[in-house]
């Protein structure tokens, strides 16, 4: 039993994580690890600063306590401090992998499995091939010297395909993918892989160089959610606007941002890579709505920098892993649908461009996306494809030029790479949203 000290705030993460990765290059088997790492991280706040500390050996968490708090100016108004003021005091469990728990699938399963998606790169046409699983399981403990005492779990698997095209009209190296959160959900994908690789091949044979311009562009679900999460998540994480009134004045709550049917939400709630039932400070998560009907209505936060700007905690305050300190990240990130169909906006799209997936994006005050693949739009459908590097904007002036989505979302999960920031990359998360249409997007 933990003993906190006097006279300030401490808590304490412990994070137990399970991993396996698997490699087959070419078919052949390159990679077979499995790795299991116990660690902590721990906190003490005096009303003046942190005190940070991680370790490798949960065991000596008293000691680590001890030792901070010995550094630390001890204050009987701690509880009065308005950062404190917003810790919440939750105790809860919430195990949701206990059943269809990954770790106790042996390798060898795992293995193959990965072998059972094997014949779907070998086929004409395919070089340099790749086929990974991954998997990862971790069980987390928080408590603090407030009460909190929280036990949650989190877990997904996944299959990538990766390959290059030979023989197209441009070097084109792409992959697909599988998320799920249990093993079973891995199985029988083959027929969907199948088809997407042969899209891709198809599209690498007869894909042509886009002229350079300004387009109307209709983006999938999934290209608008990274335009979301990139073009607008990271600059409503709130430890951005700190010290800069320019950004507190650009980016002041009440003020309209876009289209007035654009709605912007961010929650730890959904199920997916972005699932996080209470963030690395003990905050119950919720469904935080960073714009709604196109006006500026929200921001993500730790408790500093509610604090700081005074106002209430999100369940952002997120750490890649128990090495570090929890900063204020996205969760899940997603534009709410409208009230179009995918027809709709393909219509009022004529001559443009359909972007149906993506292979990375950026931003902050100007976005970039670096499509997979693109369409030209005739006769309200996707038609030639066509090359694009990338599709860019001005993060004010674009949300005000979209003007369409449909009722229908999704919300797409990552097992492979993750959000970077800082230091701390990658850190699951999820996007996605309606399918969108965008006005005036500069392509190259």
């Amino acid at each position: 039993m933990l003993k906190f000290p006097r006279d300030l705030y401490s808590d304490v993460r412990v994070e137990d994580v399970a991993e396996t990765t698997l490699v087959l290059e070419d078919g052949e088997l390159k990679q077979c690890t499995e790795s299991r790492r116990r660690g902590a991280f721990v906190r003490v706040y005096d009303g003046k600063r942190w005190y940070n500390s991680a370790t490798t050996e949960p065991d000596r968490l008293q000691q680590e306590l001890d030792t901070l708090a010995a550094m630390a100016e001890p204050n009987p108004a701690i509880g009065d401090d308005p950062v404190v003021h917003r810790f919440e005091v939750n105790r809860d469990c919430v195990l949701c992998w206990q059943a269809g728990d990954l770790r106790a699938v042996p390798v060898e399963q795992k293995l193959a499995l990965l072998r059972s998606y094997q014949p779907l790169l070998e086929r004409s046409g395919l070089a340099a091939t790749r086929a990974r699983y991954l998997d990862v399981h971790v069980d987390k403990t928080f408590r603090s010297s407030l009460g909190a005492d929280i036990r949650q779990d989190y877990q997904h698997c996944g299959i990538a395909l990766g390959y290059t095209v030979t023989g197209a009209n441009a070097p084109f190296t792409n992959g697909r993918q599988r998320y799920a959160s249990d093993f079973t959900g891995l199985k029988g994908c083959q027929e969907g892989l199948r088809a997407a690789i042969a899209e891709d091949v198809n599209y690498a044979m007869h894909a042509v160089p886009v002229e350079p311009g300004e387009y109307t562009c209709v983006l999938s679900p999934t290209v608008a959610g990274v335009f979301a999460h990139e073009s607008f998540g990271h600059k409503s994480e709130s430890d951005f606007m700190l010290g800069s009134e320019t950004m507190r004045r650009e980016w002041e709550l009440g003020k309209q941002v876009g289209w007035e049917g654009l709605s912007i939400l961010d929650s730890g709630v959904p199920n997916g890579s972005g699932y996080c039932p209470y963030d690395d400070e003990g905050t119950r998560a919720r469904d935080t709505y960073l714009v709604k009907n196109g006006v500026l209505t929200g921001r993500l936060h730790s408790a500093a920098t509610a604090a700081a700007l005074d106002e209430a905690v999100t369940g952002n305050a997120r750490a890649i892993s128990f090495e570090f300190e929890p900063i204020v990240r996205m969760t899940s990130t997603w534009i709410a649908g409208g009230t179009d169909t995918f027809e709709s906006l393909l219509r009022g799209a004529e001559g443009g461009l359909y972007i149906p997936d993506f292979f990375h994006g950026s931003g902050m005050s100007t976005f970039t996306i670096a499509p997979a693949r693109a369409y030209r739009i005739r006769g309200g459908k996707p038609a030639e494809p066509v090359l694009v590097s990338v599709i860019s904007g001005n993060v004010m002036q674009t949300l005000h030029q979209i003007d369409g989505a449909t009722a229908e979302t999704e919300l797409h999960s990552l097992f492979t790479g993750g959000c970077g920031k800082m230091e701390q990359w990658p850190l699951r998360v999820a996007f996605g949203g309606p399918y969108l249409r965008v006005r005036g997007l500069k392509v190259q």
